[in-house]
């Protein structure tokens, strides 16, 4: 079993800039706070580009009523994009994008409940003729964090620049490593 650590100082005062609240764009749920180690790393990729966000814990299957609700009124309120991270059944994506015409992307994650994560992943991703869910890959909330900022950016470019920022730190961290990789002495390395 693995173990997190959960910081939930990581965004002190995230919805407060120069004394005035801001709207979110991109709205991270899910299931329960169990999964909050997963998708607290999308909230970092938001956090780390300066895309406002907010996080729920919402249930498909606990609280239905709060569910539909916020599916239905999440983009009068602004919100562009929803990550929505499910375990076991994962039917919170799938009924999030049932009811939102909001980008969905689905983080499957591997919960305790969890059939090796193959019943999150294929419940996320085997969604019916338009109800698309953009699904990342088992606990891949990062991507799913880059990819809903690669989204914003086609409309704003102040994000597309940041956007652009952040894969060129790609390739350089990828560059740096083949530099440390050329250090590295064996009798038959010929690089």
């Amino acid at each position: 079993m693995r173990k997190y650590k959960i910081n939930l100082t990581l965004f002190p005062d995230l919805n407060k800039r120069n004394n005035k609240l801001m709207d979110a764009k991109v709205s991270i749920i899910m299931g329960s706070t169990s999964d909050l180690p997963i998708m607290q790393e999308a909230a970092q990729v938001l956090n780390d580009l300066k895309i406002p966000f907010e996080i729920h814990a919402l249930s498909a299957h606990r609280t239905p009523q709060q569910v539909m609700d916020f599916a239905r009124k999440a983009h009068s309120r602004g919100v562009k994009v929803i990550i929505a991270g499910a375990g076991g059944a994962a039917h919170l994506p799938g009924v999030i994008a049932a009811l939102t015409p909001l980008p969905v992307i689905g983080v499957p994650v591997k919960a305790s409940i969890s059939i090796d994560g193959w019943d999150s992943i294929l419940s996320i991703l085997q969604m019916p003729p338009g109800i698309p869910v953009a699904t990342v890959g088992l606990d891949g909330a990062r991507n799913a964090g880059i990819l809903a900022a690669q989204i914003i950016a086609t409309g704003e470019p102040d994000v597309f620049e940041k956007v652009v920022a952040f894969k060129g730190s790609l390739e350089k961290k990828i560059v740096q490593a083949n530099e440390e990789l050329a250090k590295v002495k064996f009798e038959y390395k010929v690089n």
